[in-house]
């Protein structure tokens, strides 16, 4: 078996720390519990480019449970978990390939590691491993039946492949799906962005002026959280009907030049580049913390920042300290990655639960259905969604109503009204 770690010494610490995350999973588990029995991922060969952390390596541990060989790799430079890398070669014999902290060139060539085998099935957290299959002649990969992707920004990417007609193969999207965005984008991110800035600054968020850029799921969610922790939350957007929203939900919402001269952190999640530029560092006060949330490090313009310091250091573990030429200080955290899984440890196991549930599942979906599906992203069905809900309520020992006969008899009526 080939792979690609930090230490395999590490593997008694990543192996309990799985079980922990496990613990607090029980939907995957119950899905693993059938996919040991069916097998319904017999012979299939999985190249996944996600995260590697303890709730990837329950994911991983149940694909493998259904049959498939599983390839993994980090969908981030900084988000592995080298523990748990070495956990999943030691004691569950999957093939992993990242190292935390890794340089460019060896993330590409860990992505390729993953393709080497020649899957059958690709499951993407940023679209990074697809985008590299299509740079790669169509021969090389043309037994690839189906994919998922994990994030907005992955989907995104898939979206503008398919318009241009040059997606080679169908994807779902499981980002889309209400018991992933609704839950995993809003409190996951708001809780785990929060946790990663407390860690590399330990700094006090009641009573600073805290900006989110963007007002997406992930953006609610932050701002969910710093208000709930005191913080005065300023919201910037470009989309009115978010910048509305944002209002309504009592943030203050502005342009981002009008933003940058009061915060005192800021968190960027938009999924897009250069939220905040160049022009915007000098305006900042000293001493400022910039901190990113959204899946690449392009939504800070760092390059910008580079260009106008007057020097630079390390201060802390994952903080950067930015002297500009007017002597205020820029405190950049994460290199300007996912500061959620750059210095702290992702989204909890029980949001995370319903997320990679979907994964499964909708691999097994794929496995099914490719030969009816064209070459588009797709949304994960609505059966799918609906069947992780009622799980994820079963373990949390909650019940529901349901319709009577009359009911249903009303909803597909139109005779009876005033």
């Amino acid at each position: 078996m080939r792979y690609d770690i930090k230490d395999i010494k590490l593997a008694k610490k990543g192996a309990l720390r799985i079980e922990w995350a496990g613990s607090n999973m029980p939907v995957l588990n119950l899905i693993k519990d059938r996919f040991q029995a069916q097998k319904p991922l017999k012979g299939l060969k999985i190249a996944c480019c996600l995260h590697v952390t303890t709730e990837t390596a329950v994911l991983a541990d149940v694909l493998k449970s259904g049959g498939a060989d599983v390839y993994l790799c980090a969908s981030n430079p900084l988000s592995t978990q080298d523990d748990v890398a070495a956990s999943l070669v030691k004691d569950l014999k999957i093939g992993v390939f990242a190292i935390k902290g890794e340089d460019t060139k060896t993330y590409y060539a860990h992505v390729k590691s993953v393709l080497d085998p020649k899957p059958d099935i690709t499951m993407d957290d940023g679209a990074d491993l697809v985008s590299s299959i299509h740079r790669l002649p169509l021969k090389d990969h043309a037994n690839i039946i189906g994919g998922t992707e994990e994030t907005t920004t992955g989907v995104i990417r898939l979206r503008a492949l398919a318009q241009e007609g040059k997606l080679r193969y169908p994807i779902i999207a499981v980002n889309d799906a209400q018991t992933k965005h609704l839950f995993d984008n809003r409190y996951g991110t708001g809780q785990s962005t929060l946790d990663g800035i407390i860690r590399s600054t330990n700094k006090l968020i009641a009573g600073s002026n805290l900006v989110v850029c963007g007002y997406g799921w992930c953006g609610k969610g932050a701002a969910m959280r710093a208000k709930g922790m005191g913080a005065k939350v300023t919201v910037v957007e470009v989309d009115p009907l978010r910048a509305l929203e944002a209002t309504m939900d009592g943030f203050g919402v502005m342009p981002i030049r009008e933003a940058a001269r009061i915060g005192d952190i800021f968190i960027t999640v938009t999924g897009d580049i250069n939220v905040i530029r160049k022009e915007h560092f000098p305006l900042m006060k000293d001493g400022v913390i910039v901190a990113n949330s959204g899946h690449f490090n392009v939504e800070i313009d760092i390059p910008g920042l580079e260009d106008i310091k007057k020097s630079k250091r390390l201060t802390r573990d994952f903080v950067e300290e930015y002297t500009l030429k007017n002597g205020r200080k820029i405190y950049l955290l994460g290199q300007g990655r996912l500061i959620n899984l750059a210095a702290a440890e992702g989204h909890p196991a029980s949001v995370m639960d319903m997320s990679f549930a979907n994964q499964a599942l909708s691999a097994e979906y794929m496995v099914n259905n490719y030969r009816g599906l064209s070459k588009q992203v797709y949304v994960v069905p609505e059966k799918i969604d609906k069947d992780i809900s009622r799980l994820k309520l079963k373990s949390l020992g909650i019940k529901i109503d349901t319709l009577t006969a009359e009911q249903k008899k009303y909803l597909a009526s139109w005779e009876m009204g005033t």
